[in-house]
């Protein structure tokens, strides 16, 4: 028969063993994606209408089409590519998302440490005199001054017994994978801004040709009317009329022209330099070609693809782990320590005979009353669990909602293109027409500028809408998660991973 303090050790080695086989707190599992197949636009066309001339190819949308890494090539945009490829390697903030993720992954790895005992060497020297007269007799201790060096090592270690260092481990590799989508959030974010703005700079620079061009009709318009007042065919007020909408047009330019100098400055900023370093690169909308197939993912698989639908996602991980924390916090807390050393009072005789020491021992401790703090702490977690699945499901949501807000606008800008290409060419028409009746003296050369000044608005109108597709275009990759799985080294992981890693 065995001994019974062997059976009781054996049974309480089985019983921690037992415990330790757990931890407490919520098992962590990916929500459910979206069961919806669209995104509320089943019922629009599956491609946008055509327009003849620049940007106006039709636009076709394919379900489960993957997204290229870097999607902006597909504007064939060499000019374009480089800027991007530069604001990825210098903006500060992909720095700065870059820092934070090895910051994430270096506290994870400080976390995991909790897992191992804590050992520690320590050396004391210490000078000291004893009242002799009261705590060591003279026959005692010869010499009350003496030298005392003590050299030991300490060992301590909190078993897991109730899994708070497994789920605060898991927590931290939440956060650590929080961070890195936030850096792939980083990543889409700045690419997609430089596309725009790339394509903001084309379209002002279209539309102040434009104006440019128009305000030097206004001005031919003025000094024609001007003449005809002095030849009096033409009244004071008509002059001044026809001042005053020279001078409208005139103050169109100027917002223009503010517009696009902090355009540049936005674009340089984004490239991570400062103002006087702006890029050599100008950009017209004829540098860009329009993309004609674009890609419609499922909202199941949209939310593997966002980076901010996945940080939400981690983040409600990592709440769920800190309440399993929380919660083992509330139980008994088990520590295992032990001691070993020498003391002598010459360094020469340390480590000989007599003089090590050593101690060993375990401590259970449980806490009875500290006025409901751990009670709280507890509901605290639980509140923040809540407020991180909320979040995620507003992540969700949101998501889906820039999905179908780009897919409605890219629909209605092929159509806005398409209006705004026939008034320009009823316009265009219209001028020449007006120019074959004045050169047959049928009308006066007022209508024909009349005419050129209308062509000119239409053409203005026409270079926002081409500009509206390219942007809403780059809207479409941001929104459907940019292809970050596919740049070098990254993968869209799909699969449920449980909360012990």
């Amino acid at each position: 028969m065995l001994p019974r303090v062997f059976c009781s050790g054996l049974a309480s080695s089985v019983l921690i063993a037992g415990l330790a086989a757990c931890a407490v707190g919520p098992q962590f599992k990916r929500p459910e994606a979206p069961a919806a197949t669209d995104y509320g636009v089943a019922s629009s066309p599956q491609q946008t209408v055509s327009v003849e001339g620049p940007a106006g190819d039709s636009q076709r949308f394919v379900a489960g089409l993957d997204i290229a890494g870097q999607w902006w090539t597909l504007f064939q945009s060499p000019k374009l590519t480089r800027l991007v490829e530069d604001a990825l390697r210098a903006n500060p903030n992909m720095a700065e998302a870059e820092a934070a993720l090895r910051q994430a992954h270096e506290l994870t790895s400080a976390q995991r440490a909790g897992f191992f005992p804590t050992v520690q060497a320590s050396f004391s020297a210490q000078r000291a005199k004893n009242a002799s007269g009261t705590i060591a007799p003279p026959t005692v201790l010869v010499d009350p001054v003496y030298a005392l060096y003590t050299p030991q090592l300490s060992l301590s270690y909190a078993p897991d017994v109730f899994g708070a260092t497994r789920r605060a481990v898991e927590a931290a590799r939440a956060q650590e994978e929080a961070s890195r989508f936030q850096l792939e959030a980083a990543y889409v974010t700045l690419s997609s801004n430089v596309v725009v703005t790339v394509v903001q700079e084309a379209s002002l620079r279209g539309q102040i040709a434009a104006t440019g061009r128009l305000l030097q009709l206004q001005h031919d318009l003025t000094e024609n009317m001007r003449r005809r007042r002095a030849l009096g065919t033409a009244s004071e007020l008509d002059l001044l009329q026809q001042q005053s909408a020279e001078a409208q047009t005139a103050a169109t330019l100027p917002p223009l022209q503010k517009q696009l100098g902090q355009t540049r400055d936005a674009l340089t900023a984004l490239l991570g330099r400062l103002p006087s370093n702006e890029p050599q690169e100008t950009f017209e909308l004829s540098d860009l070609t329009l993309p004609t197939e674009l890609p419609v993912s499922l909202p199941s698989r949209l939310v593997a693809q966002r980076p901010d639908v996945r940080q939400a996602e981690e983040n409600l991980h990592a709440a769920s782990a800190q309440v399993g924390v929380a919660l083992a916090a509330m139980l008994p807390q088990f520590t295992i320590s032990a001691n070993t050393g020498s003391a002598a009072l010459e360094i020469g005789r340390l480590f000989s005979p007599y003089t090590g020491f050593w101690s060993a021992g375990a401590s259970l401790s449980q806490t009875l009353f500290d006025g409901g703090a751990l009670l709280h702490r507890r509901r605290a977690a639980d509140a923040a669990l809540d407020a991180a699945a909320a979040q995620y499901r507003a992540a969700v949501i949101l998501a889906c909602q820039n999905v179908a807000d780009t897919l409605r606008a890219l629909q209605a800008d092929a159509d806005a293109l398409k209006a705004s290409s026939e008034a320009d060419r009823a316009a265009r028409v219209t001028l020449e027409l007006a120019q074959l009746q004045y050169k047959l003296g049928a009308i006066s050369f007022v209508a024909v500028m009349n005419a050129e000044e209308s062509y000119q608005q239409a053409e203005v109108a026409l270079v926002q809408a081409r500009a509206n597709r390219y942007s809403d275009t780059a809207g479409l990759f941001q929104s459907l998660g940019g292809g970050w799985w596919n740049r070098p080294g990254e993968a869209l992981d799909e699969q449920p991973r449980s909360t012990v890693r």
